[in-house]
């Protein structure tokens, strides 16, 4: 396998929202074929990836290759039995909406050289190659020192839209894509397990920062407000000043004028709030207490 600094992995878009889970190990190995794919060309089942437990061990910065390539063989093994399902609407036939199928269709054991070759399945290929719009590509190097398989998929979620800076997703609809529905019902559980873990470990291993903050509704947490950037570019320290006719022109359909504010901001209700203030009533309060803080100074 290359030197990952070379290794760029290249994705449709429909695959980075897709519903599925892969155990950490599962997904180096799948990441470790995909940056060997030339997005642009032709993909069929007939190609071949190899992937060596060196390269894996030295992807990650393992230096104990003792058991390296038995956890390589038993992590292609699980990865052959997984699948992956797909929203994505056949023009052919309107009535298909979504696909499930494999990631991969074979594997070769070559043990003596301490590696696998494997092949794509055909149901995914048309998602990893010949792609001209709506994919999102990012280095290997920046996501293989993640110890989390929820890093993986919350960075490729954020990169997807790397150009806006800032991206909200429903709570629910991110549990189902990452198939933790059924293992945290409450959201303090998700924030604790999957969300906090995944963004220290961007800020800490990736080429991107990242913060969040939360939206309700009601008493409920419907939504994760995501902002983030790249680490060479300062984030900046004052939040943006807002006029009238910049938030009815941003406003998205059904959103509340504090909804508007706290999306463009990067301002989080619950970070602010007092109990039973308006966004709106915290906004101004804490633009006040900032006001007197500079007449003290």
């Amino acid at each position: 396998m290359e030197q990952s600094s070379y290794l760029t992995v290249v994705k449709s878009n429909k695959v980075v929202e897709a519903s599925y889970m892969l155990t950490l190990a599962e997904q180096r190995v799948l990441l470790a074929c995909i940056a060997q794919i030339d997005s642009k060309a032709v993909l069929t089942e007939n190609y071949r990836f190899e992937v060596t437990a060196s390269g894996v061990a030295d992807l990650v910065g393992l230096d104990n290759l003792s058991n390296a390539y038995r956890d390589l063989k038993k992590a292609a093994e699980k990865l052959y039995e997984r699948s992956v399902v797909i929203d994505d609407l056949d023009l052919e036939n309107p009535q298909i909406t979504q696909r499930k199928t494999r990631w991969i269709s074979a594997i070769d054991y070559v043990p003596g050289e301490g590696k696998l070759v494997l092949s794509f399945s055909i149901g995914i290929i048309p998602y990893l190659s010949q792609l001209s719009r709506e994919f999102t590509k990012y280095k290997l190097k920046h996501v293989a020192r993640f110890e989390s398989v929820y890093s993986i998929r919350l960075y490729e979620l954020l990169v997807q839209w790397n150009s806006a800076g800032e991206r909200e997703i429903e709570v629910e609809w991110l549990k189902r894509q990452f198939q933790v529905d059924e293992k945290y019902d409450r959201v303090v559980d998700l924030k604790k397990r999957v969300i906090d873990p995944a963004v220290e470990e961007i800020n800490q291993h990736s080429n991107i920062w990242v913060k969040y903050g939360q939206r309700k509704s009601g008493r409920t947490i419907t939504h994760f407000q995501f902002q983030f950037g790249l680490k060479d570019k300062p984030q900046s320290l004052e939040k943006k000043h807002l006029s009238e006719e910049e938030i009815n022109r941003q406003a998205r359909p059904g959103e509340t004028r504090a909804t508007v504010i706290a999306r463009l901001t990067g301002t989080s209700l619950s970070e602010i709030a007092k109990p039973g203030e308006t966004f709106d009533q915290a906004l101004q309060r804490k633009n006040s207490l900032a006001e007197a803080k500079k007449k003290l100074r």
